[in-house]
């Protein structure tokens, strides 16, 4: 008790510009508690779509602000929402105080339009680039006007900022508020076609078939943007499991990880590691790189992060070290490193404290325990990768452990998710 009046009397000699540092590090310190609990659902729970859907619909929605308090919330929204209407996600979304601070519509108000939020809305949200007018835009964000969010970090409508003229937005004219925009953005097929695109090149492949968005789109319209029904309509089709869609997109760098820990149970000497390789990466939860989010694809590969991908999981398993430089970027530090080279080693205080894991063997065994000896190569192969590539035994047996039948499952496993095709997804 003593030492918390102790506490209290120090802070209240702060000065405004130090409180304001203090908290702002309590934030980081509590995003990345977030960070780390959130992906520790993505490993451990069976609700794995939801999680997948999630981690889409965060980086649909980018945002990227210092409270911690303002991120749960949406992050909430989104997970709740995350195989639900599109609509009502949408709506949610655009009234979390995280989204209206970080497109600056507190700033929006009658006679002084913001049109950041409008802007982002109809751009990134709903209908993508050169389906709308800037005139749509400038009337939109006057409906968007007196939307904003209290001390308590509730959403507000503010009667006196609000501009409630006349507008005309897409063809329609009205005293409209903002709900009434985002009924209108969700009244356009093109929205559908806009999201249907993203969750196609998402879940089955970059290069879009336009007969199959259409009739997607059309379905996910039709059924008042039902995200399972839609999810539920590709993954029910033949054309999913056709070769050409199968392993043809790079895996995210959360997506690689999770994937990495769901096979390989582990206890990581130090959660926070995790943390590190996000940033080395390129892509650490909650801080993603502007309003459009991260772009994926080839975007996640340059010599830097595929040597660290390659070898990921040797490092996990304490047997490699490598040379580094996280990504540099302009705000985020997140208390985890500076900007100089980083070394990665089981030899280093860093790693042996935390990098590494102690991964238990014993569930993945038994995965293979009626797989033959001869086959044993191939079914981990085909266990772990989705290309369906076949995999030269003589080259394996080159580099894997003999010994006895665990030491080969284990370092076949290793060596498979090291591999290029690991990759992909």
């Amino acid at each position: 008790l003593m030492e918390g009046v102790k506490d209290l009397s120090m802070q209240s000699q702060l000065s405004k510009e130090q409180k304001g540092r203090m908290r702002r590090q309590q934030y980081r310190d509590e995003i990345k508690n977030m960070n780390l609990m959130w992906f520790s659902e993505m490993v451990n729970s069976e609700a794995q779509l939801r999680e997948k859907m999630s981690l889409f619909w965060h980086n649909h929605f980018s945002c990227r602000v210092v409270n911690s308090f303002f991120q749960q919330e949406l992050l909430q929204v989104i997970r709740t929402n995350a195989l639900g209407n599109f609509g009502t996600l949408l709506k949610e979304v655009s009234k979390c105080p995280s989204m209206l601070q970080f497109l600056n519509n507190q700033q929006n108000r009658k006679g002084r339009p913001n049109e950041n939020f409008a802007r982002e809305v109809m751009e990134l949200f709903t209908m993508g680039r050169g389906n709308y007018t800037e005139k749509d835009i400038k009337e939109a964000a006057r409906a968007f006007t007196g939307w904003g969010y209290n001390a308590q970090g509730e959403f507000v409508f503010r009667q006196n900022q609000h501009d409630d003229g006349k507008k005309t937005v897409l063809g329609k004219t009205g005293n409209f508020n903002g709900d009434d925009v985002l009924n209108i953005l969700l009244e356009q097929p093109q929205t559908a076609v806009y999201v249907t695109r993203k969750i196609y090149r998402a879940f089955v492949n970059e290069e879009v078939d336009d007969s199959k968005l259409q009739w997607l789109s059309q379905r996910f319209y039709d059924n008042n943007y039902d995200t399972g029904k839609l999810l539920q309509d590709i993954f029910t089709s033949d054309w999913f499991y056709a070769e050409k869609n199968i392993g043809n997109k790079i895996k995210s760098p959360i997506e690689l990880m999770a994937g990495i820990r769901r096979f390989l149970p582990m206890e990581l000497e130090k959660d926070e590691s995790q943390l590190l390789f996000q940033k080395i990466l390129g892509q650490i939860l909650f801080y993603p790189p502007n309003v459009a989010g991260w772009p994926g694809g080839k975007t996640w590969i340059d010599s830097s992060t595929l040597m660290v991908r390659l070898q990921l999981p040797q490092v996990l398993a304490a047997k490699e070290s490598i040379n580094v430089t996280a990504k540099n970027d302009d705000d985020v530090n997140m208390g985890m490193v500076k900007e100089e080279q980083l070394r990665i080693s089981r030899n280093k205080a860093y790693v042996s404290k935390g990098a590494s894991a102690v991964i238990d063997w014993i569930p993945v065994n038994k995965v293979f325990e009626k797989t033959s000896r001869e086959k044993l190569s191939q079914k981990i192969a085909d266990t772990l990768l989705q290309t369906g590539s076949r995999v030269d035994p003589a080259l394996m047996d080159t580099y894997v452990a003999k010994d006895s039948r665990e030491s080969f499952v284990k370092s076949t496993v290793i060596q498979l998710m090291a591999t290029p095709e690991y990759q992909l997804c």
